[in-house]
């Protein structure tokens, strides 16, 4: 069985005897290969090589760091189809999900590649007499990324493509669960020629995580995941001095108005709830129908959410494969059943889903709850998997309340025909992402993606001009050159601060 090993310094490399596990391929419920799992020493060699690597690529123009990647933009756009198998193949998603996975990441490369402009600093003339005054953004070093499994492709993404071109050099973690991406990924980035050690990826579990996060030399880690394990991240790699980004976890709402245009509406759920089995950070989860949105609502979901075309990603007409691994099937079915017991109106039942040719995949159908309460814990708890949850409430500000007073803050929607109401909602709404009849606010590349509250611990949200601020730091300087003809006098020392006249 293929081994998917660690690349450092420019290698495939695993030392021998080294722990592994499998890796599984959802759809099937059995291993399609296996992955080595780094030790601290196989993390400590990725860093070590990554800071021999760093002071020639800092010191190497941003136009030439541009044009390397602009080489690597090229190589991704003709290997999107290889990209999008892979993450079928490991994580189970339909293959038009994973080519638009592959796409979303390519668009942070585009903006990447446009650093000359991005790094520019600030100029002041005279900003005293004879003193000019200006700015600049350099590179921190080594830094790390730590990336979640349901999105291989365009998390990473998210983060090394701006990261090299600020002059940084990078070691991802990926998932053990669909870890191949990554090694294409660095393929790719070869064959344009970026120099090795520049770009490093060690397999692994929580232990090449931990060997990240206190190594002395990783100046900053960039992570997507759970809450919780955002949180331990952030405090573990804050207490060793370093930048740290982590985003959390969602709880995200879609607020249903009773002058909505309901087949948009309906739609927009339909997708943001079940596509990628729900496995989004930017899923919808929790659909908010206000007055009597709810009837209408709930009875057109309910046919579309029975009638999802279910099976292999790869299978033709596909809407929805399995989730991760047999772990989350299991978890997921188990709320379904907490909330059927706290009180909650199970509209569409999902366990138990079985696909013919695939007896042994990890398949939830999609299920779809009314009446669920704030109470509850399919409410409450994130389920990342196939389940939307209907809560009824009498009008918008109570929908406001409700979403803020949620523990996350990552994405929200509304749908609405009255602009008051929309403006109204986009101002009080504590969430980091608003959609305004648009079910997924994902940012651009250009912009910058990060929730609030408990879904984003740091300062930075992730790639666009936010990208740029975290992997650089600014430096101010001040300069004076003798006048000429003047000689070496200075004037006598100052004892004073000196005031700018």
């Amino acid at each position: 069985m293929n081994l998917i090993s660690h690349f450092i310094d420019g290698q495939l490399t695993h030392a021998e005897g080294t722990r592994q596990a499998d890796v599984f391929n959802p759809a099937r419920g059995e291993p399609c290969a296996r992955v080595a799992l780094a030790e601290p020493r196989d993390v400590d060699a990725a860093v070590r090589a990554a800071l021999k690597a760093f002071p020639a690529w800092a010191a190497t123009p941003p136009l030439a760091r541009a044009r390397i990647l602009f080489k690597y933009l090229q190589l991704c756009q003709q290997h999107v189809d290889e990209f999008a198998a892979m993450v079928v193949r490991e994580h189970g998603k339909t293959f038009a999900d994973a080519q638009g996975e592959v796409a979303r990441g390519i668009e942070v490369i585009e903006f990447a590649v446009g650093i000359p402009q991005l790094l520019k600093g600030e100029f002041t003339d005279q900003v005293a007499r004879g003193i000019d005054a200006w700015s600049m953004r350099q590179p921190l070093g080594v830094v790390a990324g730590i990336t979640p499994f349901n999105f291989p492709v365009m998390v990473p993404m998210w983060m090394f493509p701006v990261a090299l071109a600020c002059g940084n050099t990078f070691v991802l973690k990926p998932s053990e669960r669909d870890p191949s991406a990554s090694l294409l990924h660095a393929r790719l980035l070869k064959e344009a020629g970026l120099p090795d050690g520049v770009f490093n990826v060690v397999q692994g579990d929580k232990v090449a995580v931990d060997a990240l996060l206190d190594h002395p030399d990783v100046q900053a880690i960039s992570f997507v995941g759970s809450t919780p394990i955002a949180e331990a991240i952030y405090a573990r790699g804050s207490a060793s001095g370093k930048r740290v980004q982590a985003l959390g976890g969602a709880k995200n709402h879609m607020v249903v108005m009773p002058d909505a245009d309901m087949a948009m509406a309906v739609d927009a759920l339909v997708g943001a709830a079940y596509g990628s089995a729900g496995e989004r950070c930017m899923a919808i989860s929790v659909a908010v129908a206000v007055g009597d949105a709810g009837d209408r609502l709930v009875a057109a979901l309910a046919g579309r959410t029975a009638s999802l075309k279910i099976g292999d990603g790869m299978a033709e007409g596909a809407e929805m494969g399995p989730v991760i691994t047999a772990a989350a099937k299991e978890r997921i079915e188990r709320l379904i059943g907490q909330g059927v017991e706290q009180g909650a109106t199970l509209v569409v039942d999902g366990r138990g889903h079985r696909v013919d040719g695939c007896p042994n995949g990890f398949f939830v159908g999609g299920t779809l709850f009314d009446h669920v309460t704030s109470d509850m814990t399919i409410y409450q708890e994130e389920i990342f998997g196939p389940v939307l949850c209907v809560v009824r409430l009498p009008d918008a500000g109570s929908a406001v309340e409700l979403i803020n007073a949620n523990e996350y803050g990552n994405g929200v929607a509304i749908f609405t025909r009255d602009g008051g109401v929309a403006r109204e909602f986009v101002r009080q709404i504590e969430v980091g992402m608003v959609g305004v009849n648009v079910p997924l606010p994902v940012p651009m590349a250009f912009n910058s993606f990060g929730g609030w509250k408990r879904s984003l611990f740091g300062d930075h949200h992730a790639y666009g001009p936010e990208g740029v601020r975290f992997y650089t730091r600014h430096k101010a300087v001040m300069e004076r050159w003798p006048a000429p003809g003047k000689g070496d006098a200075g004037g006598g020392a100052q004892f004073a601060f000196p005031q700018m006249k």
